[in-house]
């Protein structure tokens, strides 16, 4: 999907909250841990969810909720829920549709985080991860069955850069009434809609993108309002009730109120800055990333270079049907060994040697050794985590002074 026209007049136009009385431009930072009632009926009435006032900053506050709807109204989503990163997105969600005895079918190809949410954190409560691979429909359906809760993916896997095809497997899920949740952190609202390829909830790290210059760390759960929760054995007593709105009450009334990840007043007030430029950012670095992508390959010593964007790829097609002719500013490049890639980090001077994705900053690691350094060789080589690969998240720099760089530090 190219970039959709009117993305940066809703960024910067769309209304948050009621107008502020004094006329700011900006939703100005509630600093307030709780807010004040007209009287007891009020309260009671906020407290039992028959209002939407706010009660306590733990809960909702309204400079976050001029994010979340600004988000609603780039997006479409049914509902929105910010927290405090896109880890808290991610639990929070399995929290809420996770039971004891249930499955999550997935991919080894996932972020570091998210592979040890699944494979420890949720596997201590009786809640089994089923590892497959994504790019096969029949694998997939194949270890699905009358207990799997979900099918959890990465649209593009990080750092494998590995792309799957939404549609066919939302095809899938629809089919067998699972929800579809889909973590699209490396490719932001502006250029991919996830609700137009069949996902039912996604999450974001917004930390990314969305900050607008790694200015802060965030999270963003958005439910697009399409799955049946009926069919969901966790909800379906509550979908009675609420219908399609099922996970968006359970995920506000108890799940996020209980685990205490809700997003703060100041980091909403710099994310909702960061919407206003985001698009801007990303055209400027996908587009570097892409040709740097076709100039990282003529080094020679670089063994290969893994970006979708690539015609030689072999998610070339599927990703150019999904993003379009730029899948993001992240990549990866290969060289001889470990060595290598610790000698050509050290040497460089303008690439910063960090973690953390679309920074203005343009970053590089090893992630054999960071991400997945606690890692068994084991473990790594069922991840496809390999020694040689170097992580490169590009930045705003001129590609010109990028390349420089990476010349140097062959």
């Amino acid at each position: 999907m190219e970039e959709k026209t009117g993305f940066n007049k809703q960024a910067i136009h769309a209304d948050g909250v009621k107008k502020d009385p004094y006329g700011a431009l900006s939703v100005p930072v509630y600093n307030a841990a709780a807010f004040e009632f007209d009287s007891a009926e009020a309260m009671e009435l906020a407290f039992t969810g028959k209002t939407n006032d706010f009660v306590y900053a733990r809960i909702s506050n309204p400079t976050v909720q001029a994010f979340e709807n600004k988000i609603k109204a780039l997006t479409s989503a049914h509902s929105v829920t910010a927290l405090n990163s896109g880890m808290a997105a991610i639990s929070n969600v399995l929290i809420g549709i996770a039971w004891s005895g249930c499955n999550i079918v997935t991919t080894r190809h996932l972020f570091g985080n998210t592979y040890s949410l699944l494979d420890s954190t949720l596997a201590a409560f009786g809640v089994e991860t089923r590892f497959c691979d994504l790019t096969d429909i029949r694998d997939i359906e194949k270890n699905i069955d009358e207990n799997t809760c979900a099918v959890f993916l990465e649209i593009i896997s990080n750092p494998q850069l590995e792309v799957v095809d939404l549609k066919l497997i939302s095809r899938l899920t629809a089919e067998k009434h699972i929800p579809l949740i889909a973590d699209t952190t490396i490719i932001p609202f502006c250029n991919f809609n996830a609700g137009d390829f069949g996902v039912d909830i996604e999450v974001v790290s917004s930390t990314k993108y969305i900050s607008g210059g790694a200015t802060s760390v965030g999270g963003l759960i958005l439910d697009y309002g399409k799955f049946d929760w009926l069919h969901s054995k966790r909800l379906k007593q509550l979908a009675s009730e609420k219908g399609r709105d099922a996970f968006t009450f359970k995920l506000k009334r108890e799940i996020h109120r209980n685990l205490g990840a809700y997003m703060t007043p100041q980091v909403a007030y710099m994310q909702s800055l960061g919407l206003e430029t985001l698009q801007l950012r990303y055209q400027k670095a996908s587009a570097t990333a892409a040709v740097l992508a076709h100039q990282l390959a003529e080094l020679p010593a670089v063994q290969c270079v893994n970006y979708p964007g690539l015609a030689s790829n072999p998610f070339y097609a599927v990703s150019k049907s999904q993003f379009g002719s730029n899948p993001g500013a992240m990549l990866t490049f290969d060289l001889e060994s470990e060595a290598a890639c610790f000698a050509f980090l050290n040497k460089l001077k303008l690439i910063k040697r960090a973690t953390n994705l679309f920074d203005n900053k343009s970053l590089a690691l090893h992630p054999y050794t960071t991400i997945y350094g606690n890692y068994s060789k084991e473990a790594k080589a069922l991840m496809h985590i390999h020694d040689t690969t170097i992580r490169l998240s590009v930045g705003l720099e001129d590609v010109e002074d990028l390349m420089e760089d990476l010349e140097q530090a062959k």
